[in-house]
């Protein structure tokens, strides 16, 4: 298993010593998901994180009449994981989803945590982490959602080209929180 990247993408947080490396490689295993495969369902225990190597992966919430409301997407060298309802202990409401073929490094979250407990830099890791994706990286697409439109919205995603073009039309509309055709709509306005 080629740890590099994620090695490299944790110590861009905080670097680890070599002892603290160590361990928390002997955690991590390889796995691939199908398109479509479901890495963690609505209603279950997160137990495990996962670092994407290769592939396309989207998390998502589903409303009373069944449709599928994007909440984020992770590319490459991205960290995922139910965080909110691992910190709660508690079932995870949102579901996690392999929208390419995917390769990822995953590690429990049980023994992870205990090497938190343990390894001060893996700490420190995790809080870095934690606020730079939780507070930093949240904030501004809170204040998005609440007072841009959705065209304001699509306008910013363009600009993730990689990502944009990755993605399906429904996950977009989904993700801006509108339906197919107001995309459609969206996407004649600007190319106008």
């Amino acid at each position: 298993m080629n740890n590099s990247e994620f090695l490299h993408q944790i110590n861009t947080y905080y670097p680890l010593s070599e002892e603290t490396t160590k361990a928390l490689v002997e955690i991590c295993s390889e796995e691939n998901f199908q398109k479509n495969e479901l890495l963690l369902e609505s209603g279950s225990m997160a137990r495990y994180y996962y670092f994407v190597k290769s592939g396309l992966i989207g998390y998502y919430t589903t409303d009373e009449e069944g449709n599928n409301i994007y909440k984020i997407f992770f590319e490459e060298n991205s960290f995922v994981a139910s965080t909110s309802a691992i910190i709660k202990n508690e079932p995870s409401d949102f579901s996690i989803i392999a929208l390419e073929d995917c390769s990822v490094i995953k590690y429990p979250v049980k023994t992870f945590r205990e090497l938190v407990e343990k390894h001060h830099d893996l700490a420190l890791f995790q809080i870095r982490y934690l606020e730079k994706n939780w507070v930093v990286k949240k904030e501004p697409l809170e204040v998005s959602l609440k007072f841009e439109t959705a065209k304001q919205r699509y306008i910013l995603l363009l600009e993730n080209k990689s990502l944009h073009d990755r993605l399906k039309q429904h996950h977009i509309a989904s993700y801006l929180g509108i339906t197919p055709t107001q995309l459609s709509r969206i996407k004649k306005e600007i190319n106008k």
